[in-house]
C-alpha cells in the first residue's frame, strides 16, 4: 500500500514514520521547501522521543520519503492524510484554511479514487465541506473521479507519541462507504490484528469525538485545579483528596493531578474550539467555558503566590524558573503556563533565570534577551529569590538541595506541579508552597 501525508508538524511525521515501519509505503509532503530539506537530511524539526531513529531507519529502508509537491505523488497512492494545522482563530474558532487549501491541491489534481483522510482536528461538519470543496475543483475541470473523506482523529500524547501510535487504546475511523473502510481496515490491519481496536463510526461523530476525549482530560485537570484552590482555603491537602477519590474505580487516577494549568497543542485549542462550534450552534457549552476559564486564571497561581510572598514588591528580584515546555519530554511551549509566568514576573520588575531540559531554543523565540539561560537547574538558582518549577521533568525530582540551599539567596520554592516533598524541604531550610496543599 501506498499513502501520502499532507503536512509534516507533529501528527503528519508521526503518522508517516509510524505506518513506514509497518511496512507501508509513505511520502510526506509540506509547502515549507526548507522543512523537507532538512527531513531529507534526517534532521527533525521538532522534540518527540525515538523520531529521529525512526524516521532515519524507514528513509533508509525507501518506505519514507519527502516532497513539496503533491501532484508529483497524487496518481500513485491509495489514501491521502491532511494532517495540517488547525490553529484557532481570534475568536477561539479552528482555522481550516490549510485544510481547505489541501482540499483545493487534491480537487485540482484527482486522477481516480481515492480516500481521502482528515487526521487533523476539526470541527464537526469539516470533513463534508472537505468533500464540497474537492468536488467542486472537479467540477471546475470537468472531470468526475471518485473519491470518499474519512475522519481519523488523532491520539497522540507529546512525548510518548510513537507508543500511542503503534500501542492505541483505540482506533477511530468516520467513514460512511464499505469502499473506504475497507481500505481503512486494510491499512490498519498490522494494529487491529495485534487486538487494538478500530471503531468505525459515522465521520461527524468521530469528528466530535476526538474534540469530546480532549475536552473530558481538561475538564479533569481543571476540576482538580478548582479543588486545590478550595483545599487551600479550607486547610486540606489536595494530595490526599486526590488519593480518597482515585480509589472509586468510576473516576480513577487518571489526570487528577493539580499544578498550573494545561497547555500544549491539543487542550487549549480544542477545548476554546468546541466551546465556538457550540456558540455557532446556538448552544452556550457552559461546562466547557468554565473548564477554559479556570485553566487561564490558573496558569497565573505560581505568579500570584509568588507577589503575596514578597508583598507585590518584585522589582529587580533574581527569580529562577525551571521548566518551560508545557509537560515533560517535549519542546512545546504552546500555551504553557510557563509563557504567562514569565511574562508576569517581567511586568512585576524581576530579573528572570530560566532553565529546561530541550525547550531553551524554544524559548529563546518567545524572550529574546529579556531573560536570562541557564545551563542547568543550579545555575538558574545562582542568587535567586525564589525557585519557580512549572514542568515536571524527571531530571528536576530529586536535585541537589543543599547545592541549591548553597546557590539562592532566598530559599524559597513554588512548586506547581506538587512533585516535591514539605517536610524535606522545610527541614532544609526551605520555604515551600505547593498548590492546595
Amino acid at each position: 500500500m501506498k499513502i501520502a501525508i499532507v503536512g509534516t508538524g507533529y501528527v503528519g511525521l508521526v503518522t508517516g514514520a509510524c505506518f513506514a515501519e509497518t511496512g507501508i509505503d509513505v511520502t510526506c509532503i509540506d509547502i515549507d521547501a526548507e522543512k523537507i530539506e532538512q527531513l531529507r537530511r534526517g534532521i527533525i524539526p521538532i522534540y518527540e522521543p525515538g523520531l529521529d531513529d525512526l524516521v532515519a531507519s524507514n528513509m533508509k529502508a525507501g518506505r519514507l520519503q519527502f516532497t513539496t509537491s503533491l501532484p508529483e505523488v497524487i496518481g500513485n497512492v491509495e489514501i491521502i492524510f491532511s494532517a495540517v494545522g488547525t490553529p484557532p482563530d481570534e475568536t477561539g474558532c479552528a482555522d481550516l484554511k490549510h485544510v481547505f487549501e489541501v482540499a483545493r491541491q487534491i480537487g485540482r489534481t484527482l486522477n481516480g479514487y481515492k480516500v481521502i483522510v482528515t487526521k487533523s482536528t476539526v470541527p464537526v461538519g469539516t470533513s463534508r465541506r472537505v468533500a464540497g470543496i474537492i468536488a467542486e475543483e472537479l467540477s471546475r475541470r470537468g472531470e468526475s473521479h471518485p473519491f470518499d473523506v474519512v475522519s481519523n482523529p488523532e491520539f497522540l500524547k507529546e512525548g510518548d507519541a510513537i507508543a500511542d501510535f503503534s500501542k492505541p487504546d483505540r482506533i477511530v475511523v468516520g467513514v460512511e462507504s464499505e469502499r473506504a473502510k475497507a481500505l481503512m481496515e486494510s491499512l490498519y490491519k498490522p494494529f487491529s490484528d495485534n487486538g487494538h481496536a478500530m471503531i468505525c463510526m459515522d465521520v461527524a461523530s468521530a469528528e466530535m469525538t476526538k474534540y469530546a476525549a480532549n475536552a473530558m482530560l481538561a475538564t479533569r485537570i481543571s476540576f482538580m485545579n478548582d479543588i486545590a484552590n478550595l483545599c487551600e482555603i479550607v486547610g486540606a491537602n489536595v494530595n490526599m483528596v486526590r488519593k480518597g477519590i482515585s480509589f472509586d474505580e468510576r473516576i480513577g487516577d487518571k489526570f487528577l493531578n493539580p499544578g498550573c494549568g494545561y497547555g500544549g497543542s491539543c487542550f487549549p485549542k480544542d477545548v476554546k474550539a468546541l466551546a465556538s462550534t457550540g456558540r455557532e450552534q446556538g448552544y452556550e457549552m457552559r461546562v466547557i467555558q468554565a473548564v477554559d476559564r479556570v485553566n487561564e486564571e490558573q496558569k497565573r497561581i505560581v505568579f500570584e503566590k509568588l507577589s503575596r510572598h514578597y508583598n507585590a514588591d518584585l522589582q529587580e528580584k533574581r527569580i529562577a524558573v525551571w521548566g518551560l515546555s508545557y509537560k515533560p519530554q517535549t519542546d512545546d511551549m504552546r500555551d504553557a503556563p510557563a509563557l504567562v509566568v514569565v511574562e508576569a514576573l517581567l511586568d512585576a520588575g524581576c530579573r528572570v533565570c530560566v532553565y529546561d531540559p530541550v525547550a531553551m531554543e524554544v524559548a529563546r523565540r518567545h524572550f529574546g534577551d529579556r531573560v536570562e539561560y541557564a545551563k542547568d537547574i543550579y545555575a538558574a538558582a545562582e542568587g535567586a529569590e525564589a525557585i519557580l518549577l512549572l514542568t515536571e521533568w524527571k531530571e528536576f525530582r530529586i536535585p541537589d538541595w543543599e547545592r541549591v540551599r548553597r546557590a539562592v539567596k532566598s530559599p524559597l520554592v513554588i512548586d506547581g506541579r506538587n512533585i516535591y516533598d514539605r517536610a524535606e524541604l522545610q527541614n532544609l531550610g526551605f520555604s515551600y508552597m505547593g498548590i492546595g496543599v
